[in-house]
């Protein structure tokens, strides 16, 4: 959930620009990177919801996530942004590691409806 709400602030700084004026290669594809910020963000907040109500579905959801996380943080990190970059792999790496233990595991059971925990 930090992450969609760091994700969804970056998308309201990212958008605040957008509309000051700052200079951009184009405008459409800028509009297009804005209108990815906001749905992942969004995708995220439905991921973390779903995994505090304890979905199996979530795990996976959220395992993805981090992936494309790391996928874009070590570039940054090795491209000569080390604090942005670590800003974004520690958290993921931290998110894969907590998705894995055995706690997370049993609690996030549940495969949908109002039936039983698994």
């Amino acid at each position: 959930m930090l992450e969609a709400a760091a994700l969804l602030a970056a998308a309201a700084w990212y958008g605040f620009e957008l509309l000051s004026g700052a200079p951009v290669l184009t405008f459409w594809g800028a509009v297009f990177t804005l209108v990815l910020l906001l749905a992942f963000s969004t995708w995220l907040f439905a991921v973390g919801h779903f995994l505090f109500r304890g979905y199996r579905w979530t795990r996976a959801a959220a395992l993805v996530a981090q992936l494309f996380v790391l996928t874009i943080g070590f570039p940054t990190m090795t491209g000569g942004l080390a604090f942005q970059g670590l800003a974004m792999i520690l958290p993921a790496l931290a998110a894969i590691i907590f998705l894995f233990q055995k706690d997370v595991i049993s609690y996030a059971s549940r495969t949908g409806g109002s039936g039983d925990v698994l």
